[in-house]
């Protein structure tokens, strides 16, 4: 097995495999800024089958070797890599990831981690078996916004939540770079899927933190496109232990926004952009309803209109860079996003066998041994 591993905790070394629209205005910039500001990552190589892209990243990068494919860079540059980051399509994540990891190398993976459970399942697995981390990249998680939210539930003030409401509208699909397949996410060849592929793992793994499990049951309906293989518009309900929640995206709105709604046994929470409501009620037996609803508004600027999501990628890479430190190859994180491409497949079957309600069933067992930083929480609180 290859030995490569961090080198130094101050300074890693990293490898751009797929340099479309959220490498270069996203994951790029971010690295860029850091290399300037902090030090801490210089990105040495860089690979894209586009040979505009090769140049675009050339002119970003103009230090790194640039490479026609992710196993020219890997062959050449892997004895020399802490990580690689992946943002092609989805199809290719898998089959990137596992060369990356065999070859000793860590990964951060744009999302969906995959297309299929299948291959989700056996990127946990190399993970586990070659010691080294695989990180999704669930950058909704790290809005400010959601990061409020989060304290909020911490708070109680809402109560135990038992019912999640979560609209994402857009008007279009994001498109891609001019000078390869810009339509990319219409093709279930490369994307899998549509809408559901593209934004349900965002609403997905927020949703699995809200209410505190993994979803039972799930269904769902679908609308394609007259032109296109993939869906458009897509709804679901999902069945939760202690509640549930329904879900709709789109590709078809009238304006670019999230939505969602929190709802626990004391009061509900209402996200809609950057702008967070809280409603509890304040006990007051004189009323017909025995209290008194109180509202707070505030707003904390997330840019959610910037589709690159470059202010959120700093505090993502952060985690990444923990887990590497401590060994925490299938960590919660990759765990979840296995999770999240279980409820994509389910959601795919009920919506394909008319909207029946299909049952989510797990492993009995987990499907990797535990990792070294599992043996490390376990022993702490034995």
């Amino acid at each position: 097995m290859p030995t490569s591993s961090l080198r130094s905790p101050e300074r890693l070394r990293g490898a751009l495999i797929g340099f479309g629209f959220i490498m270069e205005r996203g994951h790029a910039a971010a690295y860029r800024r850091r290399h300037a500001a902090m030090r801490d990552v210089d990105i040495v190589a860089i690979a894209d089958i586009c040979p505009e892209r090769r140049d675009a990243a050339r002119t970003a990068f103009p230090d790194a070797r640039v490479y026609r494919s992710a196993e020219a860079l890997l062959r050449d540059e892997a004895a020399r890599l802490d990580f690689v980051d992946i943002a092609t399509p989805p199809a290719a994540h898998a089959a990137i990831a596992i060369a990356a990891m065999e070859a000793g190398v860590h990964v951060l993976c744009e999302k969906p981690l995959s297309t299929s459970v299948a291959d989700a399942t056996l990127m946990l697995a190399c993970a586990n078996r070659c010691e080294r981390v695989l990180f999704p990249c669930h950058n909704y998680r790290h809005a400010p916004v959601i990061k409020t939210v989060r304290e909020i539930l911490e708070s109680e003030v809402i109560g135990q939540v038992h019912m999640v409401t979560m609209q994402t509208f857009r008007n279009t699909h994001a498109r891609g770079v001019n000078e390869w397949e810009p339509d990319w996410r219409r093709s279930r060849r490369h994307a899998g899927g549509g809408v559901a592929m593209d934004h349900g793992s965002h609403s997905f793994y927020l949703l699995f933190d809200w209410l505190g499990a993994f979803p039972s049951s799930v269904s769902a309906r679908m609308t394609n496109g007259p032109i296109h293989d993939t869906e458009e518009d897509f709804s679901c309900t999902v069945g939760f232990p202690r509640g549930y929640a329904t879900v709709h995206l789109t590709w078809t709105a009238g304006v670019r926004k999230v939505l969602y709604t929190i709802h626990g046994e004391h009061g509900a929470i209402r996200v809609e952009d950057d702008h967070i409501e809280i409603a509890h009620m304040r006990p007051d037996p004189s009323t017909s309803y025995q209290g008194q609803w109180e509202f707070e508004r505030h707003t904390v600027c997330s840019n959610w209109m910037d589709s690159s999501h470059v202010t959120w990628f700093e505090s993502l890479f952060d985690e990444f860079r923990v887990a590497m430190a401590a060994r925490d190859y299938v960590g919660t994180d990759v765990r979840v996003a296995l999770e999240c491409m279980r409820l994509i497949e389910a959601a795919y079957t009920s919506a394909a066998q008319q909207s029946c309600d299909v049952r989510i069933e797990r492993p009995l067992t987990l499907t990797v041994e535990p990792t070294v930083a599992d043996h490390q929480v376990n022993a702490a609180v034995a």
